[in-house]
C-alpha cells in the first residue's frame, strides 16, 4: 500500500510539473451541464459511458451517487488505457454486457466517435430505468450531418487521428428520440470556432452560448425515457 501511494504521489507530481497551457476545451461547459442535471434530478445510480482516463465518474461519486463507468478500450484507443481515478469496466456500448439499470446515463464527447450511433443510443436507453435520463454532448450542426469534421477544409484538428468525429444534426437527434420513444427535455448550443463545424476556423477567445438559429458547433442534450 505504501509503495502504491508513493507511486501515485510521484505520478501526480510529474503531471503537476508538466502542465502547459495550450487552449481551453469544451469540458467546462459539458461538465457544468452534467452537474446541473445531477443536482436537479439526484439520480441514485449513474452510468458513465466512454470514460477514458477522465475523473468524471469519481467526481459524480463524490456527489453521493452510485456510479458505474464503462469504456470500449479495443477500438477507439491505440493501446489499453489506465484510469487512476476510477474502476472502468471494459464494455462496448453497441453490444453491452451490462445487466443492471440506471437512473441517469452520461455520455460526454463520446458518441461522435461511434459509427453505429443509433445502436449505441438505443443500448443506453435499454439500460435506463423508466423515467430515467440520458445526458449526451457532442459536435452538432442544426441542419447538416458530417461524418468526420476533422477532414473538413479549415479544421484545426491534428492530422491522421485514428478515429472519426461526427457532427450530428437535428435529423439524427430526432431519430434517437423516435427510436426510443424518448422526450427531449433540454438542449444547449455552444459556439467555439469561427467556422460552421467543430474545429473549423479560428478558436473564439471564449466559448459563446448560442441557439439553433445562430452559429454553433457543440450541443448538450438531456433526453428522458
Amino acid at each position: 500500500m505504501a509503495a502504491g501511494n508513493l507511486w501515485l504521489r510521484q505520478l501526480c507530481k510529474r503531471e503537476y510539473l508538466a502542465q502547459r497551457y495550450v487552449a481551453y476545451n469544451e469540458r467546462a461547459v459539458e461538465y457544468s451541464f452534467v452537474f446541473r442535471q445531477l443536482g436537479r434530478y439526484c439520480p441514485k445510480a449513474v452510468l458513465d459511458v466512454g470514460t477514458g482516463a477522465t475523473a468524471l465518474p469519481q467526481l459524480i461519486r463524490q456527489c453521493g451517487f452510485i456510479v458505474t463507468a464503462v469504456d470500449n478500450v479495443k477500438d477507439y484507443w491505440s493501446k489499453e488505457i489506465f484510469n487512476r481515478h476510477f474502476y472502468i469496466i471494459k464494455d462496448d456500448i453497441t453490444s453491452s454486457n451490462l445487466k443492471m439499470q440506471f437512473n441517469m446515463i452520461t455520455c460526454i464527447s463520446v458518441l461522435e466517435h461511434i459509427r453505429n450511433h443509433r445502436v449505441a443510443v438505443s443500448t443506453m436507453f435499454s439500460l435506463l430505468q423508466p423515467g430515467g435520463h440520458l445526458l449526451m454532448t457532442f459536435p452538432y450542426n442544426e441542419k447538416q450531418y458530417v461524418e468526420n469534421v476533422y477532414i473538413l477544409p479549415g479544421s484545426q484538428a491534428p492530422k491522421g487521428l485514428p478515429f472519426i468525429t461526427q457532427a450530428f444534426s437535428r435529423k439524427q437527434l430526432s431519430q434517437w428520440v423516435h427510436d426510443n420513444n424518448a422526450a427531449l427535455i433540454e438542449q444547449e448550443y455552444w459556439r467555439y470556432h469561427t467556422g460552421e463545424y467543430w474545429t473549423v476556423g479560428e478558436r473564439l477567445p471564449l466559448p459563446e452560448k448560442s441557439d439553433r438559429h445562430r452559429p454553433h458547433q457543440i450541443t448538450c442534450i438531456l433526453l428522458k425515457k
